[in-house]
């Protein structure tokens, strides 16, 4: 069984640094800090009209922010993640291991489309709504298992019934914010699992929780990104600013 604070006490470890933070930007599906490096999480979809700590983050040093990542409070929690992310992700050596994938029609897919072949009329379910993967419906059987499901996509209850029962789990990395992650990998034991999407942070120890394979994003544009991300972009940042790359941890 996972200790579910588990995940959040190694990452807090990662950013006690007294490294200052340079820059925060909270876009609509993005929140963006620079640090040591930059580091990205996806924003809250809760709407806000205000936030009561705007305007005093930076220049604080990392560590003060990281312990938000206990935080309920989905803001909070997310700018931590985003700072975490700028200490971990900042030249680590599993960035320089992972293969770069390449850019599919739509470059969010890519992570799909490069496991496409294994995943042929396997049960597959996906945690997260990726604008595009209908697509893949005549392939695979897909369950999409959202926290605000559309129509066709699964309630988050249903992580309990669906997971044990799937061949492959695509987990949004952006569950670590969100506190889901625990009980999400231990529901997908039985699984290939992928941790992914540019909230990953690129750490070999997410093995130890069930992990398979890192799937996270390296920045290849930071003006572009940094634009769409202040623009209210969402998965543009695909086309402008960051590319997909891939590890595996068995």
């Amino acid at each position: 069984m996972i200790n579910p604070k588990e995940i959040y006490n190694l990452l807090i470890d990662y950013g006690q640094t007294n490294t200052s933070i340079e820059e925060i930007i909270i876009g609509l599906t993005w929140t963006l800090c620079k640090a040591e490096g930059m580091g990205l999480c996806m924003s809250p979809a809760i709407p806000t009209r205000t936030l009561s700590w705007s305007g005093t983050l930076v220049n604080k040093p990392v560590k003060d922010l990281s312990s938000w990542l206990r935080s309920w409070d989905a803001y909070e929690a997310t700018v931590a993640m985003a700072t975490i992310n700028a200490i971990i992700n900042h030249n680590s050596p599993l960035i320089q291991k992972a293969i770069a994938l390449p850019r599919a029609t739509s470059a969010n897919l890519s992570v799909f489309e490069y496991f496409l072949p294994q995943l042929q009329g396997k049960q597959v379910s996906v945690i997260g709504r990726y604008p595009g993967l209908k697509q893949y419906e005549k392939d695979m059987k897909i369950n999409v298992i959202e926290l605000n499901p559309i129509p066709g996509d699964f309630p988050a209850t249903a992580s309990e019934y669906l997971l044990p029962e799937s061949d492959w789990v695509f987990l949004t990395a952006t569950s670590i914010p969100n506190k889901t992650f625990p009980r999400l990998v231990e529901l997908s034991q039985n699984a290939t699992v992928v941790l992914m999407g540019p909230t990953l942070p690129w750490l070999e120890e997410l093995a130890d929780f069930g992990v398979n394979y890192l799937a996270g994003v390296t920045i290849s544009n930071v003006p572009a990104l940094k634009q769409t991300i202040a623009e209210g972009g969402g998965v543009r940042i695909f086309e402008t600013g960051v590319q997909y790359h891939l590890l595996s941890l068995d």
